[in-house]
């Protein structure tokens, strides 16, 4: 049982609860992002039944009038098995998907993941017309390179500051740098891209900048945060009618992920903290 703290970050353990709850963020005019809690399997069959879990869910999406989609990572459904493994269940994950008319994000892990997950976001969006999306990160220094390359992919790009520990050589490390490069990389993405703009940030100057960037170039585009972080936020950006979509984690694996998202930042901690205290 997911205790009270808990269950402000992560939507249950099972995927019922998870759709229930973005059926409730539909009223609130948020779109939901769903994801399986599950990382980094090196034997094959937990990767194929997690992969045989988001069949499952995008059907189910799928016979709804929900506003949701689906968010998958790459070690969760086999990469650390193999490069193979990888792509046989994310591509019967995203058939699955574009026949539902379900949206599939690839999540980006650490650097050792990225080309291989670009190759097959590649490979799948042409394939799809678009419906699939992968994320980027700010802090790696090779993040502009791979924008260039996604404005000729069909789909969305999220971008995010980053919250895996990589090394200096390849990866920003102070805050304020890491700032001042995701509002280059978002004027990049808004002045390249067509569609599909994707602002993964809780950060209240970052959002600010992407209006502004819209403004300027038209180019459409929404934003992401987490479930239990700035929710009344959350609210008030749909409100304003900015396409606003929330990260909902579900699943039996919900302590770690919920002990990795209050150890990343001081800002997370103080977030779980007022949960706790109900403020």
């Amino acid at each position: 049982m997911i205790p009270p703290i808990a269950n402000n970050f992560v939507a249950g353990e099972t995927a019922d609860g998870a759709v229930s709850h973005v059926e409730s963020l539909n009223r609130d005019g948020i779109a939901g992002i769903l994801n399986l809690l599950g990382e980094h399997y090196t034997d094959r069959a937990d990767a194929d039944a997690d992969a045989d879990e988001y069949v499952d869910l995008v059907r189910q999406l799928g016979a709804t009038n929900l506003d949701g989609c689906v968010s998958v990572k790459p070690s969760q459904i086999g990469l650390d098995v193999g490069d193979r493994a990888f792509r046989e269940n994310l591509d019967r994950i995203v058939d699955a998907a574009d026949a539902e008319d379900v949206f599939v994000w690839v999540d980006m892990e650490d650097h050792e993941t990225t080309d291989v997950t670009l190759d097959a976001v590649d490979d799948l969006g042409h394939r799809t017309g678009g419906n699939v999306g992968v994320c980027v990160q700010a802090n790696l220094k090779r993040t502009p390179d791979d924008l260039e390359r996604l404005a000729d992919v069909p789909g969305k790009v999220r971008l995010v500051k980053g919250a895996y520990n990589e090394p200096a050589s390849i990866a920003y490390k102070e805050k304020s740098k890491v700032d001042e490069v995701y509002e280059e990389l978002l004027e990049q993405m808004f002045t390249e891209f067509d569609d599909g703009v994707a602002v993964g940030s809780h950060d209240p100057h970052m959002i600010a900048h992407a209006r502004r960037l819209h403004e300027r170039y038209g180019t459409p585009y929404e934003v992401q945060m987490l479930m239990g972080v700035r929710e009344d936020g959350q609210r008030d950006l749909a409100a304003a009618d900015i396409e606003t979509w929330q990260y909902v984690p579900y699943g039996d694996k919900w302590f770690s992920y919920f002990y990795r998202r209050v150890r990343e930042r001081k800002s997370n901690a103080l977030f779980a903290l007022r949960a706790v205290a109900g403020i």
